[in-house]
């Protein structure tokens, strides 16, 4: 079988015992970095007699057939650096090739970064979206913020800690200065540290440029929070005292603390 192996995001005190006793036993292991996995191995005090395999998102393509071909023979651990395997990280192409080919795929839960930041952050639990790393460059980031305008649950997001502050500014400019968040970094570490508040304040605190892998989490929409489709009509009705769309969509963007690409996007939609 395939066993997907969850590793700790940072405390070596959360590895598990069935953790230990799986790499223990284990007889083959695809690891996305193999000296990690020896490292993690050492500092928990176990003897890793396992053949290694390097599996990374640059050669999981080409490495799938022979590892199903392994889980189909005997057991195969999955790990990553850090936290589950899949989760922005190698090994969904596996899972799925396994599946089809009928290979039994189990679980060894631990440590998950997702989950505990947005257990931490102090916003609505019960219903979330995981939308996984953030594009470096800026324009890209803000569309990705953009098709997430007026999404209701809660979000989650990694991001790289020289990036944040950027990352932070975008969102004030699409959900708005006000918008609720949290940013968590070094989580299970001696410096874990979780801010919450406006993102606002978030943008302003990450200017003393705080160090660790952060998880950034954001409230979702609320019925309170800007309607965009009223707000595209807005900007039409101003379109239509004669200057351009787009013009509009910033002069209104400008007055309600939102986003002009969204406000556009909606008048066009509107006006076909």
């Amino acid at each position: 079988m395939l066993i997907l192996a969850a590793t700790p995001i940072g405390n070596l005190s959360d590895a598990s015992k069935r953790l230990e006793q799986t790499l223990t036993n284990a007889t083959t292991v695809a690891a996305e970095d193999t000296r990690e996995l020896k490292k993690l191995c050492r500092g928990l005090g176990i003897e890793l007699n396992a053949k290694l395999i390097s599996l990374h998102e640059h050669n999981e393509r080409d490495r799938i057939a022979e590892l199903v071909d392994i889980a189909a023979a005997a057991d195969l651990v999955l790990v990553s650096d850090a936290g589950m395997p899949t989760i922005s990280d190698p090994g969904f192409l596996l899972v799925r090739a396994c599946a089809e080919a009928g290979v039994e795929v189990q679980v060894v839960p631990g440590p998950s970064a997702v989950v505990s930041a947005l257990a931490v952050s102090g916003l609505p639990t019960d219903r979330f979206s995981f939308e996984g790393f953030l594009p470096r460059k800026s324009g890209e980031r803000i569309r990705v913020f953009e098709a997430l305008a007026t999404e209701k649950r809660t979000m989650v997001f990694f991001e790289a800690p020289h990036r944040i502050k950027d990352s932070l500014d975008d969102a004030c400019k699409v959900f708005g200065p006000t918008r609720l968040a949290s940013v968590s970094r070094e989580l299970t570490k001696k410096f874990e540290e979780t801010k919450r508040g406006a993102l606002l304040d978030l943008a302003s605190w990450s200017e003393k440029g705080p160090k660790g892998e952060m998880v950034l989490v954001i409230a979702g929409a609320s019925d309170a929070d800007l309607d965009y489709l009223a707000l595209g009509l807005e900007a039409l009705a101003l379109a239509g005292t004669g200057i351009g769309l787009k013009q509009a969509s910033a002069e209104i963007a400008d007055k309600h603390g939102a986003s002009k690409s969204v406000i556009y996007q909606h008048a066009l939609a509107s006006k076909a």
